[in-house]
């Protein structure tokens, strides 16, 4: 892919990145449907003066502001699907949405695509027109090298940030509970009761898988686990430093194998003839569309080799969480699970 930028290659295969350069189609209808009719401000924290003016200060230390709380959110995918476990919906997304036959992306998470105006489903792909008549509200993406908004050109970001204020929530070189705290306060200022039942529920969920991951790695110590991304050529070896869900992790005592030759702060690319360079326990692999899977990997002498892989003791990675508790909270319970059932084969 000539001219791909290095945000392009995390994109597609990196161990760290979460788009699809893939082809896909294109939008539905637009749902009206958005944020919640409470107001509020915050700098970060909890919304105040329920009714008056919103503002939200974001992970570039810029503050966003409106006359009243945002109605028509367009967002990555991934933030709209952290935005809608807690009842805050957008009208518009952009970022790896829909599959070739119109089915969700897993990183749509529980958004219902149908009922969303899909304004760029593909890296590189955002259609500033269809933006613009959404009227929006607000602009919302996970930054990975910030201040660029994941998904949104390079070429053409002055442009579409000039249509509406924007919120950049950073998501990589800190643990996970950062990112999980920034949304869940986002979503707050635009309406969420992070009180109610529901939502109370998903961080107690989350905060139980943690201790149980925790005891997990204190009952079965040893497991060395290896988070990986493959493509056709490359087999991906992540650094937990630079992951936020993997630095979470590993402050519970998971114990990762961390590469040697790290490239640019996220991972470091093995050649499929060297692909069996570092031995696990337990192999997370990216799950992502873009990637391969076990499926995909059968011909690749070196990946059949790995005794993680012999064992049977692979487990497909969202490589980019869907940053709600609830979904946080089942990827730990599925990496506690695996822990627990792993033999000792590195």
């Amino acid at each position: 892919m000539p001219g791909i930028s290095r945000r392009g290659v995390l994109a597609a295969g990196g161990s760290l990145g979460l788009g699809a350069l893939l082809a896909a189609c294109g939008s539905d209808s637009p749902d009206s449907g958005a944020g919640s009719a409470k107001g509020g401000t915050t700098t970060g924290a909890a919304p105040t003066t329920p009714g008056g003016p919103w503002s939200f200060t974001d992970d570039r230390k810029q503050t966003a502001k409106k006359g009243s709380t945002p109605a028509k959110l367009v967002a990555y995918i991934g933030s709209a699907a952290a935005l809608h476990d807690y009842g805050i919906e957008c009208t518009g997304v952009f970022g790896p949405t829909t599959l070739k036959n119109g089915s969700p992306d897993a990183q749509a998470g529980g958004v219902d695509v149908h009922k969303v105006t899909v304004i760029g489903n593909t890296w590189g792909e955002f259609n500033i027109e269809k933006y613009a008549a959404l009227s929006p509200d607000l602009l919302i993406s996970h930054m990975y090298e910030a201040p660029t908004l994941w998904y949104v050109p390079d070429e053409s970001a002055k442009k579409i940030l000039a249509l509406a204020p924007s919120v950049g929530i950073n998501v990589a070189g800190v643990p996970l509970t950062t990112p999980l705290q920034r949304y869940a306060e986002l979503a707050s200022s635009l309406g969420a009761d992070m009180s109610s039942g529901p939502n109370a529920a998903q961080k107690a969920r989350f905060e139980k898988a943690s201790a149980d991951l925790r005891a997990a790695v204190k009952a079965h110590p040893g497991i060395k686990v290896l988070a990986s991304s493959a493509s056709a050529d490359s087999f991906y070896v992540s650094t937990p430093a630079a992951a936020c869900d993997l630095s979470y992790y590993k402050s519970l005592g998971v114990d990762f194998i961390v590469p040697d030759k790290v490239e640019g702060g996220f991972f470091e690319t093995l050649s499929w003839e060297t692909a069996d360079k570092y031995k696990a326990d337990v192999v997370m692999l990216d799950n992502r569309t873009a990637t391969l899977q076990p499926k995909d990997l059968t011909a690749k002498p070196t990946w059949a080799q790995l005794p993680a892989v012999k064992a049977g003791q692979v487990l497909g990675w969202p490589s980019e969480p869907i940053f709600s508790y609830d979904k946080c909270a089942a990827q730990i319970e599925v990496l506690t699970q695996a822990i627990t059932s792993a033999k000792k084969v590195s």
